[in-house]
């Protein structure tokens, strides 16, 4: 929704509009001028799709959290409201030179109604593929990952087990902290996709970083940086497991192949009307710019985090002079500072 507002979607509305006004103007049966019919063509389409989207403006707050579909229809609603405003006023101000002179506004708004529902319905039509369509994107997306999580596992799993293991006898209480650590692993991935606080994600990331931590010992450097407000952390919702992948990565792919270790950032902030997560990991010496093997379940998670936000939400990775970054930025609820 918040994409209706942008300079290069009000520009192609725009132009979308004096090209419906051109075959207006040109199509058979026009009678009188048709420079001025176009004129007239092109004011009223300009000030109907205008005023629909002030109209979808106005009812912003209330349409993000409705679902697309019904964001879709309300748009299409907005778009005969405003049909039938724009018809009325032009046939007050305009009745003089507007179109045949013999039309009455009954007419006049008969057919800007039907053009303006014929165009609403197309597009409500098109909507519904692109959403069906995005949504089964999302569910391939959200089976490569799981996919590739159930490979991951038992790797982890192993090794987990292998720490608490060498640390039963030696320091039994944290092997008992591991193994508590390692149920609320499992127990996330086990229960399937669904929507969790950003809290309780920060949460289960902080569950498996112990883990690795008592695996690495001194050659993991960890620092967390979280200056978000415990209130937004609490009521910005997400995708489970989308923190906890990009935590996985960094130890993968940037901790785990160099002999020394390396150091790892999590940084939580608050920018405007958004959260962000940026997860910064050192790599090895010798590793090349393109942070290659990253990519495991990155698009899996920006599927799932664009398809929740509505796009408001996106996921970048970065090479960069220190290592690779994954930055996450979710929208905050509607009403959170």
């Amino acid at each position: 929704m918040d994409t209706l507002w942008e300079a290069s979607t009000i520009i192609r509305i725009v132009l979308a509009g004096e090209a419906l006004a051109l075959v207006l103007a040109l199509a058979p049966g026009v009678t009188g001028d048709r420079l001025t019919y176009f004129g007239m063509a092109s004011f009223s389409t300009q000030w109907i799709a205008l005023m629909a989207m002030g109209m979808l403006f106005l009812g912003r707050r209330r349409l993000s959290r409705a679902s697309p579909m019904l964001g879709a229809q309300a748009a299409l609603v907005a778009l005969l409201v405003s049909t039938w405003l724009v018809s009325g006023l032009a046939w007050f101000f305009l009745r003089d030179i507007w179109h045949e002179p013999g039309a009455g506004w009954l007419g006049l708004t008969v057919q800007l109604t039907v053009m303006a529902l014929t165009v609403g319905l197309l597009g409500l039509a098109a909507f519904r593929a692109h959403w069906h369509i995005r949504q089964m994107a999302v569910r391939a997306k959200q089976a490569e990952l799981e996919a590739l999580q159930a490979r991951l596992r038992p790797h982890f799993l192993f090794n987990t087990l292998n720490t608490g293991i060498a640390l039963v006898h030696s320091r039994p209480e944290e092997a008992e902290r591991l193994l508590l650590d390692l149920s609320d692993l499992f127990r996330a991935a086990l229960a399937g996709p669904a929507e969790v606080t950003l809290d309780e994600e920060l949460t289960l990331a902080r569950r498996y970083l112990e883990i690795e931590s008592l695996r690495f010992g001194e050659r993991l450097e960890l620092r967390w940086n979280v200056t978000a407000s415990p209130a937004d952390l609490l009521a910005t919702r997400l995708p489970s497991l989308s923190v906890q992948p990009l935590v996985e990565n960094a130890i993968r792919h940037g901790i785990e192949p160099d002999s020394r270790g390396g150091s790892m950032t999590i940084d939580v902030a608050s920018e405007g009307p958004l959260l962000k997560v940026a997860v910064q990991n050192s790599v090895p010496e010798g590793v090349g710019g393109s942070g290659k093997g990253h990519g495991i379940g990155v698009a899996a998670v920006r599927a799932r985090i664009e398809a929740m936000a509505g796009g408001g939400g996106t996921l970048e990775t970065m090479r960069t002079p220190d290592g690779f970054t994954a930055t996450l930025r979710i929208p905050k609820v509607a009403g959170t500072a």
